[in-house]
């Protein structure tokens, strides 16, 4: 096999890469931020198609599978029919993703696509950790239950994470934490994903860039009932000028500027303090879920690339072990906290491409 062309559409940006699958070598890439069905977005894609001596199979994220997509699936008619079926569970994300599967399939017809969901990892919780405590009738007539996202990313950390503690995969519990424009955590038992914070939508848990997290749906309800914010305006809201950027003062949702920003600005400082306990809050709740913590993982952006960040979370996680000395600087995936921890630390770059490389080439049908 040459390589796996690997497609991350986010709502507003185009992540995609050439892998070898044999050495997982990325051979090229190309990232645009703007939608992934735009003019510059497939300009982008035909030059890194261009480059290739030859593509094999196409894997795509998928965030939500929703009810019936469970795990890796080419593409056919019967698996268009699923996504299509989960595209109101993340309205964000799940229609560009299947627009640019629709260009891809016709820029490459002969090779098979695989759609790789984020809920994956997620799909064996169990069920005291996806049950709603709603009326049976809702949950029953229109299948709300908890999801939870982020599923390539956790797989791709659990497997570096396990390399690292010299163990397998089926023999990590661990709590992980991904950070970046959206945020989760996790708790892995055993290898299997037992609780995560994200849940029916990619909306629930911890602050995100510009997602609130989880608030008091009361709180919703009073605002419409008061008739200051329409359904839309409230969506846009909760989606678009929350968390970090909302905590700001519409400042930014990215960390990096409010860690530059926050010795003289409060709005900044305060961002990064309700992120942090809110982090927390979720890792120590999670904690609940397992029987030991073999380690704390980070990772996606913030948890790869933001030390001051990590530093705030685990300050606060002493009461499970987990120690406040941490490395600063990483620039490989590894242990940053001291020898001899009780719950040691580590960071894990983010390799979704390689990941959905990996879960694509499990799809396909062996030969």
């Amino acid at each position: 096999m040459n390589a796996v062309l690997t497609v991350n559409a986010g709502s507003n940006s185009l992540k995609a890469h050439l892998v070898d699958p044999g050495s997982e070598e990325v051979l090229g890439a190309a990232e645009v931020q703007g939608p992934p069905g735009s003019d510059e977005a497939r300009r982008a894609l035909d030059d890194l198609l261009g480059d290739a001596d030859g593509v094999d199979a196409v894997g795509h994220r998928l965030v939500h599978g929703g009810p019936d997509l469970r795990a890796p699936a080419v593409v056919d008619d019967e698996v268009l029919a699923a996504a299509r079926r989960a595209e109101d569970l993340a309205p964000l994300h799940v229609p560009p993703a299947l627009a640019l599967l629709d260009v891809l399939r016709g820029r490459l017809p002969d090779v098979p696509h695989v759609l790789c969901p984020d809920t994956a990892f997620h799909a064996d919780l169990p069920e005291v950790a996806t049950t709603y405590p709603l009326p049976a009738a809702w949950r029953e007539r229109h299948g709300l239950r908890r999801y939870g996202f982020h599923g390539l990313s956790y797989r791709w950390a659990l497997d570096r994470t396990a390399e690292l503690l010299d163990r397998p995969s089926d023999g990590v519990s661990a709590l992980l934490a991904h950070l970046g424009g959206g945020c989760s955590v996790c708790a892995v038992r055993d290898g299997r994903s037992v609780d995560t914070s994200m849940g029916f939508t990619p909306l629930e848990g911890v602050p995100m860039s510009t997602r609130s997290g989880s608030v008091d749906p009361g709180m919703l309800l009073w605002l419409l009932r008061r008739g200051d914010l329409d359904l839309d305006a409230l969506d846009h809201g909760l989606n678009h000028e929350s968390g970090l950027l909302g905590l700001s003062g519409g400042r930014s949702g990215d960390t990096r500027d409010l860690v530059a920003a926050a010795d003289d600005d409060p709005a900044a400082a305060l961002a990064l303090s309700v992120f942090a306990h809110r982090v927390r809050r979720e890792l120590a709740a999670a904690a609940t879920s397992l029987d030991r913590v073999d380690a704390l993982v980070f990772t996606g952006e913030i948890g790869w690339d933001q030390p001051e960040v990590r530093a705030d979370v685990v300050a606060g996680l002493g009461l499970l072990g987990v120690p406040r000395d941490l490395v600063a600087d990483v620039e490989h995936d590894g242990v940053v906290s001291p020898p001899g921890a009780a719950v040691p630390v580590l960071v894990v770059r983010p390799r979704e491409e390689l990941q959905l490389c990996r879960d694509t080439v499990t799809a396909l049908p062996l030969d």
